[in-house]
């Protein structure tokens, strides 16, 4: 069995290699009272780090939840260690968010923590995951189905919070506390299988350990080899986004030519969309629409895509979106000029409108509705709101979407296969016919 000093040595020459720490760096030490964050302020202290602990009391155990609270202030006073603490009404939290009272735990944690961090004016936030938490954590991802990046474990360092034990096993841990003599208090809630990560680590690993007494052992190595792997996979996608995926103004447009000449279209669409809270359920529809006509659309929490010929676009929910689709008349629509002497008689087809040619502006465009659009319909003297247009029509919501508009800045003279405006119409002054015909679809 290693000696003090050993782990001690095994900790430090982690942190030199994996978390850019400084001598005397002062950092806040989240400290439950269980032996991991025990063993954790113990060696960060024996390493000379001016330290700080935090402690959340979450009043969810009753008296051991309290017990909780005054060893960890007990034992931090021993060490001679600043102590912090907060409690909060878990329960109440969770109900508000209606989110688990697991994830209103973290939420809490890391939130209260963070603002410790600051005040205190600490570089970091130190929390006692070892290697058998890693371990737990690449299981519980293989068992939901993740990615390349789900199997690297928990990572050294991520963002403020760092993990300066993780190189230690449970049993590393388990040996600090005892050479050291120092003492802890156990979670009742640890021994309970209704959490996932209860039953891997209470049920499974000890199966997995069975066959493979250095199972944890061999998990970790695998786990350095993929964030190896990872990286090289990091910096492969991140240079193949850059070059079909254009960022402008929180808006992402993604040129599909450029997405189908990749070797694995779902995996480089997944690597982008994940960002914008799309799921993998999501990509066989979103896929599927490249063949379809513009103005498909998909949505997660903050965002919709909107499929548009040749790209998608993603953008934020709640942001104005409809300006993002607009071309020139032309390209979207088939345009003849006839003398009014040449012109046909008239049949109803929707796919066609007449104007006065004479009374057209310029740069016409088309583009989607959006709110606050107004226009003036055939036969009619006064404008009207294009959202009660569609109320009296009774347009449902993906056809509202799906309209197409001909526009010359804000005037609307065509809702594209639905009814034009009078104010451009022919009249018995009429010398020059525009028709325009629809060649969306």
């Amino acid at each position: 069995m290693a000696t003090s000093s050993q782990i001690i040595t095994q900790v430090k020459e982690y942190i030199a290699k994996n978390i850019p720490l400084t001598p005397n760096e002062k950092i806040l030490v989240g400290l439950s009272g269980g032996a991991d964050s025990v063993a954790l302020l113990s060696i960060l202290k024996e390493l000379g780090y001016c330290l700080f602990a935090a402690h959340c009391h979450f009043a969810l155990r009753g008296e051991e939840s309290d017990r909780d609270r005054n060893f960890a202030k007990q034992i931090a006073s021993q060490m001679g260690i600043p102590f912090i603490e907060v409690k909060f009404d878990t329960h109440k939290y969770a109900a508000e968010k209606k989110i688990s009272i697991e994830m209103a735990c973290r939420e809490l944690r890391y939130e209260w923590f963070e603002t410790q961090r600051i005040a205190l004016g600490c570089r970091y936030l130190a929390v006692a995951h070892h290697r058998d938490d890693s371990v737990e954590t690449v299981l519980i991802n293989l068992i939901r189905g993740t990615g390349i990046s789900g199997l690297t474990g928990i990572a050294p360092l991520n963002g403020t919070v760092i993990r300066p034990i993780l190189s230690l096993s449970r049993e590393d841990v388990e040996e600090y506390i005892r050479i050291q003599g120092l003492s802890y208090v156990t979670d009742s809630t640890n021994h309970e299988t209704i959490y996932v990560r209860n039953k891997i680590r209470n049920r499974i690993l000890p199966m997995m350990k069975e066959i493979n007494p250095s199972v944890c052992e061999a998990i970790e190595t695998t786990v350095v080899h993929l964030r190896e792997t990872e990286l090289i996979y990091r910096n492969s996608i991140n240079k193949i986004i850059s070059e079909i995926a254009d960022v402008r103004n929180e808006v992402t447009y993604i040129n599909l030519q450029q997405l189908l000449q990749q070797t694995s279209v779902r995996t480089i669409l997944y690597e982008i969309l994940k960002n914008y809270g799309f799921v993998t359920s999501q990509l066989n529809d979103i896929i599927s629409s490249f063949n379809e006509e513009s103005g498909k659309r998909f949505f997660s929490l903050s965002h919709r895509i909107i499929k548009d010929r040749d790209r998608l676009i993603v953008a934020p929910l709640g942001k104005e979106d409809n300006y993002l689709i607009s071309y020139p008349a032309e390209e979207m629509l088939q345009i003849e000029y006839l003398s009014i002497d040449d012109l046909p008689p008239f049949t109803r087809n929707k796919n066609c409108a007449y104007f006065d040619a004479d009374k057209l502006p310029n740069n016409l465009m088309v583009r989607h509705w959006r709110m606050g659009d107004r226009f003036l319909p055939f036969g009619m003297k006064g404008t009207q709101k294009l959202s009660d247009y569609f109320t009296t029509h009774k347009f449902s919501l993906l056809q509202k979407e799906q309209i197409w508009l001909l526009v010359a800045a804000e005037d609307i003279l065509w809702l594209v296969g639905e009814r034009q405006s009078d104010k451009y119409k022919i009249t018995s002054t009429t010398k020059k016919v525009a028709k325009f015909t629809i060649k969306l679809r």
